[in-house]
């Protein structure tokens, strides 16, 4: 079932931080709703230029689609993750998001507000959400690519002006998270301190937490195991701090690099252990049904308010 992305926002804020999984493939996409129809709690499905290139934005959103007719209980809402003006028109004249995101946190603040408030003007008419971006995330992701030295934390005292001139919707703000496994590298945990501030200033706005993968070292020990090479300090955003970030107006919480890693353990476990082997069903099943369990898993941490889940379990 689609939802307005700010209807879920206004119904769960402080409760559950709706976790929004980058989508790429078929198998993605049904493992993530058996997973959200497993957990009876609502998700956000994001999808970057990079996805709508790779797979064509048509073929996407008819996988999307399908999948809702195969999953009617499941709620969630469709997003534009990380667009620039142009990809953000795109979707926008597509008539398929509830939500895109302009990420125009590399220009100055002056810039940002402009070109953000372009296209929240464009969006609204249409009745679409839009997430800006106040801050700048380091690491690398699709063709996001940001040095920790051109990162930098979201300022608290901007964030009202910044919301106020460009009547965004959302925001997505820099406070320790990073894009790709090699997290927190150099700053100890999220600075929580900063959206507190940030929560302090806004009142009951929704905010977003882009670079939230785990990284579990488990996955990264098997995955070096059958012949990867990713690097010891690969580490993501620890759950508690997660969970407290949800009671300071966290709504939103971006998941990609755990869906790859995940991924790739499964198929080089396949081709290790069985190479005698070559057909995709195979890992593919089995990439479907490790998703379905993360999922069910990640959203279930994420609520924070056991007696709203277990109503949301009954009304199903």
């Amino acid at each position: 079932m689609k939802t307005p992305i700010i209807n879920l926002f206004e119904k769960y804020y402080g409760i559950y931080g709706i976790p929004a999984f980058n989508v790429f493939t078929a198998e993605q996409i049904k493992g993530i709703f058996q997973g959200a129809q497993e957990a009876s709690l609502p998700i956000i499905i994001a999808i970057t230029p990079v996805a709508r290139n790779y797979m064509s934005h048509n073929l996407l959103e008819g996988m999307i689609k399908a999948a809702s007719n195969l999953f009617p209980t499941v709620e969630f809402s469709v997003h534009l993750d990380h667009g620039n003006y142009e990809h953000c028109l795109s979707a926008i004249e597509s008539g398929f998001y509830d939500s895109v995101m302009i990420d125009a946190s590399h220009e100055d603040f002056d810039k940002n507000i402009s070109i953000t408030s372009e296209i929240v003007k464009r969006a609204h008419d249409k009745g679409i959400a839009v997430e800006a971006e106040l801050g700048v995330l380091s690491g690398v992701e699709d063709d996001i690519s940001v040095s920790e030295l051109n990162s930098r934390f979201t300022n608290p005292n901007q964030v009202k002006e910044f919301v106020d001139k460009t009547n965004c919707d959302s925001l997505a703000v820099a406070i320790g998270t990073s894009h790709g496994a090699y997290k927190m590298k150099n700053i100890a945990g999220l600075q929580l301190d900063i959206l507190k501030q940030i929560q302090d200033l806004l009142g009951k706005y929704p905010i977003v937490l882009h670079g939230a993968s785990n990284v579990p070292m488990d996955e990264v020990i098997r995955i070096n195991k059958n012949g990867g090479n990713l690097e010891a300090n690969a580490k993501g955003i620890n759950i508690d701090e997660i969970r407290k970030a949800i009671q300071l107006g966290v709504c939103k919480i971006n998941i990609a690099t755990d869906l790859r890693l995940i991924w790739t353990r499964v198929h080089r476990e396949f081709f290790n252990e069985s190479p005698e082997l070559f057909d995709p069903i195979i890992p593919g099943k089995k990439y479907i049904n490790e998703l379905e369990s993360f999922v069910a898993a990640k959203c279930q941490s994420f609520c924070l308010d056991k007696d709203i889940h277990e109503i949301l379990i009954n009304e199903k």
